[in-house]
């Protein structure tokens, strides 16, 4: 087990590379100077010219990704232009909601998604099935920051049991969780409709296969062979669509913080993006790209937990 933890690692350092590599490209093409975003557009050419020059953007493209990645090696975020404090405290600040938010919706989705997906499998073509059908196809049509605003309709206003803006305070962990209720509710009723069709489709899949049948023909408890040998083996592509709806997920969670006014990465960005905060934004499509190459690594190491031969492949 040590050594397929340390060779999937070791497969995730070009990935993460490679990423980190496209989001250097990517922010020093959108349009706009960054220096003149600081300093107002009346800003005398002088000026822009220091600015540009304190911050690097003068310097050879090699020269500024050399620089970048030691700047990451260090633990360096920069500093932000709009506001001349350090990102890697704005970050730091930010980072633990976004974290709480998107880990309590993927806990939603396969806290309600699996026993749906099991019920709409075994009981194929009833009332239950055809039910969780149409309620999974619902929650991939629905938009997130529609469901946010329904949500915030219903709870909020309706029924006025949650607050709207705000995450709380984490040392008051009922305040925490009466203002992450609806943000992860809504992140998780979309999660938990991807997790019901993959958990229904592929426990259909083994449900079909031969030693299921024979299982049944010697008599084995129904639940036994469904929970022994049916739902281990179909957790496989359930963890792997896990991982990667995780993914979509994360980027989903910028327009649920931004609905029930959260603080969080996606608010931190979107911020940056209309100041044109050159700096803030760079550093936080980084820290998106670090937590999306961990949740694969994670998926990844999990596949082994699961399935003994994966480790030896």
């Amino acid at each position: 087990m040590f050594s397929y933890v340390v060779r999937r690692m070791l497969q995730s350092i070009p990935i993460l590379l490679i990423v980190l590599t496209l989001v250097f490209i990517v922010v020093r093409v959108l349009p706009g100077d960054p220096a003149v975003a600081a300093l107002g557009d009346y800003a005398s050419k002088d000026a822009v010219n220091a600015l540009r020059e304190k911050m690097g953007l003068n310097a050879p493209l090699w020269l500024q990704y050399m620089r970048f990645i030691g700047d990451l090696g260090r633990g360096d975020l920069g500093i932000s232009i709009i506001t001349g404090y350090p990102v890697a405290k704005q970050v730091a600040t930010v980072l633990p909601h976004t974290l709480l938010l998107t880990m309590s919706a993927i806990i939603l989705g396969y806290l309600f998604g699996v026993p749906l997906g099991i019920s709409a499998a075994v009981r194929r073509n009833s009332f239950v099935d055809y039910f969780n059908r149409v309620f999974s196809l619902l929650g991939l049509s629905v938009p997130a920051f529609y469901l946010g605003i329904l949500l915030i309709l219903l709870f909020s206003i309706k029924i006025p049991l949650f607050p709207v803006v705000g995450a709380g305070e984490f040392h008051n962990l009922k305040d925490l969780l009466r203002h992450l209720f609806l943000p992860a509710l809504t992140l998780g009723l979309l999660m938990t409709a991807y997790i019901t069709r993959m958990s229904r489709s592929s426990i259909l899949n083994i449900l079909a296969e031969d030693y299921v049948r024979t299982a049944h023909a010697k008599g084995v408890a129904e639940n036994r062979v469904l929970y022994k040998h049916v739902l281990r083996n179909a957790l496989i592509p359930i963890v792997a669509l896990g991982g990667l709806y995780a993914v979509v997920l994360i980027g989903s969670s910028v327009m649920v913080e931004i609905v029930f006014s959260r603080p969080g990465l996606g608010t931190l960005m979107v911020g940056a993006i209309k100041q044109r905060d050159y700096t803030t934004l760079q550093s936080v499509m980084v820290i998106y790209t670090v937590i999306v190459v961990l949740i694969n690594l994670l998926t990844d190491l999990i596949y082994g937990l699961i399935d003994p031969r994966i480790k030896y492949h």
